[in-house]
């Protein structure tokens, strides 16, 4: 009798999950101020520096 040969199946690839901070966009709105008061006067997208732009949570 032959033996048959069994193979596993790969396992498909984990997506990675999003950065918490960034939510995935790999940017974060930071305020900008202006004046001897530093008041706030808007927002400007700033590089996430949890996940350094690339959108993946790092601890994963």
């Amino acid at each position: 009798m032959a033996t048959t040969q069994r193979t596993t199946k790969p396992k498909p690839a984990a997506e990675p999950t999003p950065c918490t901070p960034c939510g995935g966009s790999g940017n974060v709105p930071t305020t900008v101020r202006v004046g001897r008061k530093r008041r706030p006067v808007g927002q400007q997208d700033g590089l996430c520096l949890n996940c350094l732009g690339t959108g993946t949570n790092p601890d994963a």
